[in-house]
């Protein structure tokens, strides 16, 4: 029996991407909503699905008014979840954010000053994570120093290519009034990215999944684990949501990204249930196989620096 080969091996990593915790100090968010339960039922899915990522990325909007004490409670909560499943976490900068107490409390470092830019590597997957954010107002924007610090990582290209983190998409926002907090003069940014070897851009911030591409890469944004966006409205309108919170899937097969939306929440099921050992037998039986790949995974390592 001629045996095919499926047209993609494996994923050389498996990631998770959140976003947009706005976790508050004491109180409760805009004076109605606890951000902390959302939070928890995503990691909870997270946990609960086997998919044991290699690190769950962050983009931005940890705290709602960057107080050290919701970092903490963040980061104690997170660290949890984390040990248990044996993966990483990769934090990120959003508007809502205080840079030094980000530093001091997520990071571990003595607050420097000027944006907060870093490096990390998975194997051979270098993560780049990009503050785009600027103190005391909600858009973003890219300073001239940090296009060149980014230029400059990108000079060498990664064995597994690059993700960049940001928390303000590039991209155009599908709702009206988000213009107002949108990432600004992205042309210098497209010039740097445009021939690297970035793979993909996750971001969060629009509190809804959005999928796009800017300068030629995927752009993949994550919906907001505290509220979310009801994009089913008449153009113009905007309204927040307790609800419909997800968290994204991001399979890297060699230099090919593939993002999934993964709801979280319970739902009557249908059907006779697949196991992972009755899929193995199925593909058996068609003479398909999955080829591995070298790469396959880094282990759990995960080194960063700025």
């Amino acid at each position: 029996m001629q045996i095919l080969q499926a047209e993609y091996p494996t994923p050389n990593h498996v990631l998770v991407h959140v976003t947009d915790p706005h976790f508050v100090a004491e109180g409760l968010l805009y004076g109605d909503m606890d951000p902390e339960p959302g939070l928890v039922e995503v990691l909870d899915a997270i946990e609960a699905s086997g998919i044991a990522p290699e690190a769950i990325i962050f983009s931005g909007d940890l705290t709602d008014k960057g107080k050290a004490e919701a970092y903490q409670k963040l980061r104690t909560l997170c660290d949890a979840y984390a040990a248990r499943m044996g993966t990483h976490i990769i934090w990120a900068m959003g508007n809502h954010d205080d840079r030094a107490n980000f530093q001091r409390v997520m990071l571990d470092e003595e607050p420097q000053p000027g944006p907060v830019d870093r490096r990390y590597a998975l194997g051979g997957l270098r993560v780049l994570v990009l503050d785009s954010t600027i103190p005391g107002f909600h858009h973003g924007e890219i300073s001239e120093d940090q296009l060149r610090w980014l230029a400059a990582e990108l000079e060498t290209p990664a064995d597994g290519g690059t993700l960049l983190v940001m928390h303000h998409p590039p991209v155009p926002p599908v709702q009206d009034l988000a213009v107002l907090s949108e990432l600004r003069n992205q042309t210098g940014l497209a010039e740097v990215l445009e021939g690297s070897d970035v793979i993909g851009i996750l971001s969060g911030h629009t509190h809804c999944s959005v999928f796009s591409v800017f300068a030629g890469i995927p752009v993949s944004v994550a919906a907001s684990t505290s509220y979310t966006q009801d994009l089913a409205l008449p153009s113009g309108a905007m309204q927040g949501r307790d609800g419909a919170r997800s968290f994204n899937l991001v399979r890297i097969h060699g230099r090919t990204p593939v993002t999934a939306v993964v709801p979280v929440g319970e739902y009557r099921k249908f059907g006779t249930p697949i196991s992972a050992e009755e899929t193995r037998r199925r593909l058996e039986a068609a003479a398909i196989t999955i080829p591995g790949n070298a790469t396959n995974r880094t282990g759990g390592t995960l080194t960063g620096r700025s």
